[in-house]
């Protein structure tokens, strides 16, 4: 893989020492304040980040880049957890959220990097789902935290969910301030959002996103009323609560994609 061209970078943003091999990837050094929660995507040109007819949607929307794969797994290898939602495991119900799955040529790399940030050897999963609708074959299911409701914790149980652990909060509806406060509780203070549009838009409308990481991809992909393509950020209007406001840090180019970081400046 090539490194990273580093195009722009805000002074003073906090460094880790990395690998020399992630650094040289990566295009430079990387780092965070704690506690953190930060989100990452990737966006076609016209500003698509799912598609409904397609399997594996992110992959598409990247064209399969390896650069994108590897930034996914930088940003693993370096979150306590890495947070979903229900929709995302359903759609992608093989998936591993680690880093070495997401980009496998630099396991050995990330794995030094997790020893030397003093993390456990994979970020924990954690699956918020209000319903329980969550397929009880999924792999990834027998290692994670459940974020869920009364409701949703009864449907768990009537469909054989076996989880590392099973969190209840509310009786039918599920606050985003609650679910990061209840990470938050168990110690995880750099959360990973890899959730869908759905659930990135209510942890903007809440206020609640630090950082996020956006690849934007050179494919232009249209819309068509017969297949639900969305943004990051779809389901709430932000204007009528104050659209966040975020400041670029860093740009990044890999080829004809752009790797940009931005911090919410309003939080």
């Amino acid at each position: 893989m090539d490194p990273l061209e580093r195009l722009y970078e805000a002074s003073g943003l906090p460094e880790e020492d990395l690998p020399q091999d992630l650094e040289r990837l990566y295009g430079g050094p990387i780092g965070f304040a704690r506690p953190r929660l930060i989100a990452n995507f990737v966006s076609s040109v016209d500003g698509i980040v799912d598609l409904s007819s397609v399997r594996n949607a992110p992959s598409f929307v990247s064209g399969k880049s390896e650069q994108d794969r590897f930034v996914m797994g930088l940003l693993r290898s370096m979150a306590s957890c890495v947070l979903i939602g229900a929709g995302t495991l359903r759609a992608e119900p093989e998936h591993r959220w680690t880093p070495a799955h997401i980009s496998p040529e630099a396991a050995d790399a990330f794995a030094t990097l997790r020893e030397s940030l003093s993390l456990p050897a994979e970020p924990e999963l954690a699956v918020v789902t209000a319903k329980g609708d969550l397929n009880p074959d999924a792999e990834a299911l027998g290692d994670a935290v459940v974020l869920t409701t009364a409701a949703g914790a009864k449907e768990l149980d009537r469909r054989g969910v076996r989880t590392r652990k099973a969190i209840t909060l509310g009786d039918a509806r599920l606050e985003p301030r609650e679910v990061v406060g209840a990470l938050r509780a168990r110690g995880h203070d750099l959360i990973l959002s890899e959730a869908g549009p759905g659930l990135m838009a209510q942890l903007l409308e809440d206020r609640l996103l630090d950082e996020l990481f956006l690849t934007v991809s050179p494919l232009v992909l249209g819309r068509d009323d017969q297949d639900e393509r969305r943004g990051f950020a779809d389901g709430v209007d932000l204007i009528t609560v104050g659209p966040p406001s975020a400041e670029l840090t860093t740009v990044r180019r890999g080829g004809s994609h752009l790797f940009l970081r931005y911090t919410f400046a309003d939080r």
